[in-house]
């Protein structure tokens, strides 16, 4: 039989330095630069409905751990370990949508979709996609 922790205890055996929430930050830098240039923090706060203080803390953290370029009252990009992570963030995002969907006969599963997508793993994620090809083939 194998271990079992608390929703809190596998998270502090992740040794990952990302947290959810900066998933969450990376995630919207990256879905809001697809179709501009750079990110400002009052649009960034505004999308993720958060203080612009806030957004400019956790930006400061993400540029702590090399994922964006980001001066004090400048624009926000990704580098290029934040666009790999943030293209995967994305990808997850989108195929756990399309999957909810399906399943709920809806269009937009956004909300559950946030609140589920940092806890399934790429294994996962990718055999999420692998039923969804294999549904539009038949």
């Amino acid at each position: 039989m194998s271990d079992f922790y608390t929703l809190k205890g596998y998270q502090l055996n992740d040794h990952t330095q990302i947290t959810s929430s900066m998933e969450d930050y990376l995630e919207m830098i990256c879905r809001l630069q697809k179709d501009q240039d750079v990110v400002r923090i009052s649009e960034l706060a505004d999308k993720l409905h958060v203080k612009p203080s806030s957004a400019s803390k956790m930006v400061s953290n993400l540029k702590f751990l090399g994922l964006v370029i980001f001066e004090r009252y400048g624009y926000i990009k990704p580098t290029t370990q934040g666009k790999t992570i943030g293209a995967y963030l994305l990808y997850r995002h989108d195929v756990l949508n399309q999957f909810l969907c399906l399943i709920n006969g809806s269009d937009n599963e956004t909300e559950q979709v946030e609140k589920i997508e940092h806890y399934l793993n790429k294994k996962t994620i990718k055999n999420i996609e692998k039923i969804l090809k294999n549904k539009n083939m038949m």
